[in-house]
């Protein structure tokens, strides 16, 4: 950028020199003009005498009017153009033309060197800089994350050099989170928190902002960092949306669902807009859905295509199952035996036998929904602590053969709770 800047600046230099040198390089000298002066002169005589003649030769002049008019013609001419060398021929004042050119060598020589200076004392060569690097940044993807990092690099500089640029800090923090320096990127949004950026609002979010990458870089740890910039942040704004997402996804993380419907609860309530609020909403559904609840009305999702059974509790255990003891039931991907569900429900004991339906509105995350299956198995638990996770003690039971998503031929499959965790 700094070549192409320089190149530019000398091919006008150039430009306004020329103005100045054309015009001295090939302007005419005063002996030069008298000259033209004479030719002209010159050639005006001899047309008149050529005219005279004529008029002598068809007689209409006679001889001594054409020997007055030719003297005082000769006259005139005389008057007009002096001899070169006579007293009254003026003389090319060649030191004018000297000292311009003295004018355009010292003109070449300091307007260049004056340029330099002047913009380096009140220019924005730092500013160019920086700009030209984030627009190549921005137009950068991640098949060019070294060329990416080279150019994060140079912003870094600039921006250290001229730090008063809170677009350009936002843009070095981006792009840091993009090629994975989540270190670098709590630096970059530090240094942006550190700015005068108007509102404690607006602090709050840089200091947001930088949470989250030190969040990644502590590869979901919620260490000293994390929670001191977290501090920080709720200290200049107690809903500030990245640290509530980021408490959110611990606490889900950490099975409190409940303390993460909270935090994530409030992200919907103070930024109705929030450009990820979908994915808020999923996963405040699938937190409900761990704990066996039905989302607000608000936050159910189309049904989708779904599953309809009937759960029966075999004889054998009628009257062993306590009063509060809590039905789970909950279906998988057609052959797979692990990992979350792709739904579930929870339902009091007292209400078996009962028929179920489970569809996208009992999703248990975003990252797949009942809909998007074409089989699944269908397994039932009985807790009686109300725990989701399997302890000894539970009762259980599963359909053997895979249920068809939507099926709509009216019959139900059943599925019997016929079984015993060893305690």
């Amino acid at each position: 950028m700094t070549d192409i800047f320089w190149i530019i600046a000398a091919i006008f230099v150039l430009l306004a020199l020329g103005f100045i040198v054309w015009p001295l390089l090939h302007a005419r000298t005063e002996s030069r003009i008298h000259r033209d002066l004479r030719n002209q002169n010159l050639l005006a005589y001899r047309t008149r005498m050529a005219e005279l003649d004529k008029e002598l030769e068809e007689d209409l002049i006679d001889q001594e009017h054409y020997r007055q008019l030719k003297q005082e013609l000769a006259g005139s001419m005389l008057d007009d153009v002096p001899e070169e060398g006579s007293r009254s021929a003026p003389r090319s004042r060649v030191s004018g033309r000297r000292s311009a050119l003295g004018v355009v060598l010292v003109s070449i020589a300091v307007l260049p060197a004056a340029a330099v200076y002047l913009y380096q004392q009140w220019g924005a060569l730092n500013q160019v800089e920086a700009y030209q690097a984030m627009s190549e940044l921005s137009d950068s993807d991640a098949a060019r994350a070294q060329r990416m990092s080279e150019l994060a690099g140079q912003l870094r500089e600039r921006l250290e050099a001229e730090p008063e640029n809170p677009e350009g800090w936002v843009m070095l923090g981006r792009t840091y989170m993009r090629i994975e320096q989540y270190q670098d990127a709590v630096y970059a949004y530090r240094r942006l928190a550190q700015l005068d950026l108007g509102t404690a609002k607006e602090r709050a979010n840089a200091w947001g902002l930088a949470a989250q990458a030190a969040f990644f870089a502590s590869q979901g740890e919620m260490n000293e960092q994390v929670q001191d910039i977290i501090e920080k942040a709720r200290e200049l704004d107690p809903n500030e949306v990245n640290v509530l997402g980021l408490l959110g996804i611990n606490a889900f993380s950490q099975e409190n669902y409940r303390e993460a419907i909270g935090y994530w609860q409030r992200i919907v309530d103070v930024a109705p807009r929030h450009p990820q609020l979908a994915s808020i909403k999923e996963g405040l559904r699938a937190a409900y859905g761990r704990l066996g609840e039905e989302p607000p009305a608000e936050l159910q999702a189309s049904a989708g295509g779904g599953v309809t059974v009937r759960v029966e509790l075999d004889e054998q255990f009628v009257g062993d199952i306590p009063d509060d003891a809590v039905v789970f039931v909950f279906v998988r991907r057609a052959g797979v035996e692990q990992g979350p569900p792709l739904a579930a429900m929870r339902l009091p004991a007292s209400s078996l036998p009962t028929e179920v339906t489970l569809d996208d509105r009992n999703s248990m995350g975003p990252a797949g929904k009942l809909s998007s299956a074409e089989e699944v198995q269908v397994m039932a638990r009985i807790s009686r602590t109300g725990n989701a996770k399997s302890e000894a003690g539970d009762w259980q039971g599963r359909i053997d053969r895979p249920v068809a998503v939507g099926d709509d031929s009216g019959e139900v499959p059943v599925l019997v709770i016929d079984s015993r965790l060893a305690e």
